[in-house]
């Protein structure tokens, strides 16, 4: 099985929302999916979200806009995996950031220190346990290190119960590439790969 590991272009906004409207969330409620738009800018905020269908308008706006970051998987040109990867900086500005992420520590004022976070993974049901999650995990990495990152960054959750999800992504995933637990909390690990 031959995956392809794409970067997120705005030609690829088709291909992005049509991903997200035929692969089921872990809910199995069509009217949740998310569209991934929430860990964007603080744009979304101004956006009113309410639909699924107006999460997929403010989808494919941003993706043709470039202002979605991450990755997305390809078998025989079909979309098969997303991988959210985003700069930490700019997600700070977001208001989901500010709700669900603020047992996730910063950076030092004044420091130039540049991570990559990873959000969530999405991968289509028939192609779970495929090692997809690992090709996109290395290819952040690759991409970071380019970049000038100084750190890739990840949030998997911590218990058990969840370890169904894709979204955080598993401990053992980030373990066995060679990230270490930089803080533990109730809500989830925060795992660090150090690139330079």
């Amino acid at each position: 099985m031959a995956i392809e590991i794409r970067k997120l272009m705005p030609e690829h906004a088709d291909d992005y929302v049509h991903f997200f409207d035929v692969t089921p969330h872990d809910d199995n409620v069509d009217e949740n999916k998310c569209y991934c738009v929430c860990w964007c800018n603080d744009d979304y905020k101004n956006k009113d979200l309410s639909t699924a269908e107006k999460r997929r308008e403010c989808a494919f706006e941003y993706v043709k806009g470039n202002n979605v970051q991450g990755y997305l998987a390809y078998r025989d040109d079909v979309v098969v995996g997303w991988c959210n990867a985003n700069t930490k900086a700019d997600c700070l500005k977001c208001a989901s950031w500010q709700r669900f992420m603020d047992y996730v520590p910063l950076e030092e004022p004044g420091t130039d220190i540049k991570v990559k976070s990873i959000f969530c993974f999405m991968i289509a049901p028939e192609m779970k346990r495929q090692g997809i999650a690992t090709q996109f995990l290395e290819r952040v990495c690759k991409d970071a290190a380019e970049d000038g990152f100084d750190f890739v960054e990840a949030y998997p959750y911590k218990e058990s119960s969840y370890q169904s999800s894709d979204f955080g992504g598993h401990f053992e995933l980030y373990n066995k590439m060679g990230f270490y637990v930089l803080k533990e909390t109730q809500q989830g690990l925060v795992m660090r790969k150090q690139l330079r």
